[in-house]
């Protein structure tokens, strides 16, 4: 039988690497939302410039 991992999965908005609250290394809170990563490196990538990595949502079709 197969385990279920029910632990939620975020995406390191650096690199894209996916992990969970427990295989994050580095965490960061920006604007009221926490951002996990994968590597410090990349926290520090995120937190210099954080509106590079955080792309708005669109609606599909429109520009």
């Amino acid at each position: 039988m197969k385990h279920q991992d029910s632990e939620k999965t975020f995406k390191d908005p650096v690199c894209g690497m996916e992990l969970s609250r427990t295989t994050a290394i580095e965490a960061f809170e920006y604007q009221g939302k926490t951002y996990y990563f994968c590597a410090g490196v990349c926290r520090e990538a995120f937190e210099a410039e954080p509106e590079k990595y955080l792309r708005p949502h669109r609606q599909h079709g429109l520009k």
